[in-house]
């Protein structure tokens, strides 16, 4: 029988985290990353690193904990764990419950959201195992993924006709898409783009102060960068892209409405696309979040309109698994899936006005 043994991290491997992210069997994912990690230690997180071997590999999962007065301890594998085959996540799971019991650690459940595609069989495995499906957090646990393996032309060719001929229109008009310099004014003028997606209200969007920490370490750590299209020498549509590995992602973008510019927002990704290939060396672009599949045509659902622009790259939506909880604790999970998680979101949204995940 397969089995996993669990500890943390040491500090060689902490300082070279990403290094060891990277090398897991799925190639790691950006909110797996050291940048990340640190991000979420000021927003009421603390990260977890911990090493997971199994009889052909070792896994590093992030995991981050969020202390809960009189409960203990959730972790929270964001987008994790990273394995072979969806048969190890509970195996993973399971060497995390004998780690945290042994050393009498008082976590008393693991949400765990690995990037395993959806199906029935996957379904039944994760609860048959004993997990719980809850709900999603992540805007790309259903997403368009893009392979960059193609050449320019023949990866232009690939996309959806909508999508080539408005990269090519902006190409032929002569539409002005650079990438810009992280600085402190176009942070700010990145931000502002934000606050005008059709799709995300005020009350939604971070901090500017959470995304310059998120933009800023990713900087630093030579994997992120900005795009901006420009009308009149205004800025008018921004992205921020991240490489990681060999995975590009879209992680933020904003845009001004009732522009004069056709294609203005499809160049800026096919422009952020070729240089992450060329430059990076991605061979997969995840345009970070679509409706699910089954919705991709209702026009309620609230991520309608942004669907159809990141399908006009990639024709198909990929839906992954999602949220599950693995009990612990009975009790105290309990208690934190009857009122618990609702009043810690209500304390944390009054005290912060900002998501509790």
């Amino acid at each position: 029988m397969r089995d996993f043994s669990a500890r943390l991290a040491t500090a060689e491997e902490i300082d070279n985290w990403d290094k060891h992210v990277l090398a897991n069997p799925g190639g790691g994912n950006v909110l797996q990353s050291a940048s990340f990690a640190e991000v979420k230690s000021h927003h009421g997180w603390n990260p977890v690193y911990l090493a997971v071997t199994g009889p052909d590999y070792v896994t590093y999962t992030l995991a981050i904990e969020k202390r809960v007065r009189g409960l203990g301890s959730l972790w929270y594998l964001i987008k994790g764990p990273d394995v072979a085959a969806p048969e190890d996540v509970p195996l993973v799971v399971n060497a995390l419950v004998r780690f945290i019991r042994e050393n009498r650690l008082r976590v008393f459940a693991i949400k765990v959201e690995p990037d395993i595609v959806d199906s029935e069989e996957v379904r039944a495995l994760f609860t048959g195992a004993g997990f719980i499906k809850t709900f999603n957090l992540q805007p790309n646990d259903s997403t368009a993924l893009l392979d960059t393996s193609p050449d320019s032309e023949q990866l232009l060719k690939n996309l959806s006709s909508r999508g080539r001929n408005a990269v090519r229109r902006a190409i032929r008009e002569g539409a002005d898409v650079r990438r810009v310099e992280p600085t402190e004014e176009n942070m700010r003028t990145m931000y502002r783009l934000m606050a005008h997606i059709e799709d995300r209200s005020a009350a939604r969007l971070r901090s500017y102060e959470y995304y310059h920490r998120f933009w800023s370490n990713f900087v630093a750590a030579g994997q992120g960068r900005f795009y901006f299209a420009f009308e009149d020498g205004e800025p008018t549509v921004g992205a921020f892209v991240i490489a990681y590995g060999n995975k590009g992602t879209y992680k933020d973008g904003g845009s001004k409405p009732k522009r004069s510019q056709y294609g203005d927002s499809h160049l800026v990704q096919w422009t952020a696309i070729n240089e992450l290939k060329d430059e990076c060396g991605i061979t997969s672009y995840d345009f970070c979040g679509t409706p699910p599949s089954d919705r991709l045509k209702d026009k309620s659902h609230p991520h309608h309109g942004l669907g159809l622009f990141k399908t006009s790259f990639s024709k198909t939506v990929t839906d992954f698994v999602g949220c599950y909880d693995f009990v612990v604790d009975p009790v105290r999970y309990r208690i934190w899936n009857t009122i618990g998680e609702k009043v810690a979101r209500q304390i944390y949204w009054r005290r912060h006005q900002q998501p509790f995940y």
